[in-house]
């Protein structure tokens, strides 16, 4: 009886048979999709919904600049030294303190972790200033002067319940 040595296997793994035309069709998508984003058809300023779209440029009309999404330096630009209450994965919220208000900076390492915190910050309504991963909650009748030092634009969120003074 002979007996037969295990064949050795390599460490690098290749793709069944059954799974090259997956693998193609998912390389071929990457390299097309620069190429279809930028020959995208030309903004008719209209919404998903038919409405008026909000601007989505989040440079600051008076700096010319994109604020970051580093809680630091949008403190900084605001005229704070920002005091890191949450410094988490998916956020980091900053507490600043000035004489006109307290407000709190959030900014996020991806943007779908924002539209997260956004969606769950609905619960609360309220109006807060929206950047690029960033968000500043302010009192409502600063933030018109934070959008001109960070840019970004304002959203309004509607609570649950009723509305105050309706029934």
């Amino acid at each position: 009886m002979s007996q037969q040595q295990p064949t050795a296997r390599s460490p690098r793994r290749t793709p069944s048979r059954a799974h090259r035309p997956r693998a193609l069709a998912a390389a071929g998508a990457l390299v097309a999709l620069p190429l279809v984003t930028a020959c995208g058809g030309g903004d008719d300023g209209k919404g998903a919904d038919g409405g008026k779209a909000a601007p989505s440029v989040t440079a600051a009309p008076a700096a010319g600049v994109v604020a970051p999404a580093k809680v630091e330096v949008i403190a900084a630009l605001t005229g704070c030294k920002a005091k890191i209450r949450i410094d988490a994965d998916e956020l980091r919220q900053g507490l600043c303190h000035t004489k006109k208000a307290d407000y709190l900076i959030t900014t996020f390492p991806e943007e779908r972790f924002k539209e997260t915190w956004l969606e769950e910050a609905r619960v609360y309504g309220g109006k807060y200033l929206v950047g690029t991963r960033w968000v500043v909650s302010v009192k409502p009748a600063l933030l018109e002067s934070f959008r001109a030092k960070l840019g970004g634009t304002i959203r309004e969120l509607r609570g649950i319940g009723p509305k105050p003074g309706g029934r």
